[in-house]
């Protein structure tokens, strides 16, 4: 299907350092000491702009305003190349912040999924794509039984664990997340996955591979879950908050602890 991977086709930033890179092997089999002293000299400032970089991104996870301002002045002060080169440079770089800054804005950072905002962009994407391929699709809504009990009596370190805990059986329990399949953390002890694979959104796979759930370090009892599952028709197709408010909905009427409840719209033939 493919409809989740990404960076089949060089962008353009990219496009212009392959060919500063094409210049700089173009010069040195020329061998002249002038080539190889811009060469060298290239290659100096594609050190430093990739050290730029990465000071960038570390700056504006820390939030240090001041830091930031200092490192785009240094980035836009590079000299030693010609202009196009320079700027293809500098665009790079700037790319690669915004690029980071957007995996923050869209990631759970104690479990590593997508959070609310991540899971609904990457999640309508999916379904687009879904319905573009006449393909279904199933969205199993999760909860995390007595959690708020856990903070209260174990305390919240315990809590976060568990947390931890679910974002890794969410892992194992969908192998081909980030490509086929959406999960994320919605926010308090809420979870859910968007998949194209049927087979993973059945009662008895879940169950079945639920009980199966490997255990990692430091891991608490496994936790109860409630779960619904709502199914895509590609053919009606419905937006990712109305699939989530029907998995929601299946899983108040029809839950119990560790259970499952399949939404009352079955899956539609295509």
């Amino acid at each position: 299907m493919g409809m989740m991977e990404t960076g089949s086709a060089p962008q353009p930033a990219q496009q212009a350092a392959l060919r500063i890179r094409r210049t700089a092997d173009a010069e040195r089999s020329r061998g002249s000491p002038e080539a190889l002293r811009r060469m060298r000299n290239a290659d100096a400032l594609r050190a430093r702009n990739a050290e730029l970089a990465g000071q960038l991104r570390a700056a504006a996870l820390q939030g240090d305003d001041a830091y930031i301002a200092e490192l785009l002045s240094q980035l836009l002060r590079l000299q030693g190349l010609p202009k196009g080169q320079r700027v293809s440079l500098q665009l790079t770089a700037l790319l690669s912040l915004v690029h980071s800054l957007r995996s923050l804005a869209l990631t759970d950072e104690p479990t590593g999924l997508y959070n609310r905002r991540g899971f609904m962009q990457i999640g309508a994407r999916l379904l687009d794509v879904a319905a573009r391929d006449v393909r279904a699709a199933h969205l199993i809504y999760f909860d995390v039984n007595h959690l708020e009990r856990t903070d209260d009596t174990v305390g919240r370190t315990a809590g976060d664990v568990m947390i931890r805990q679910m974002g890794n059986f969410m892992r194992d329990l969908y192998p081909s997340y980030g490509v086929y399949e959406v999960l994320g953390r919605l926010g308090g002890d809420e979870f859910a996955a968007l998949t194209t694979c049927p087979e993973y959104a059945s009662h008895g796979a879940i169950m079945l591979r639920a009980g199966r759930r490997p255990t990692h370090s430091g891991d608490l009892a496994a936790p109860s879950l409630s779960a619904g599952v709502a199914h895509f028709n590609p053919r009606r197709p419905v937006s990712v908050d109305e699939l989530l408010e029907s998995a929601k909905q299946a899983m108040h009427e029809h839950t119990r602890v560790t259970g499952i409840a399949s939404s009352e719209l079955p899956p539609h033939p295509v």
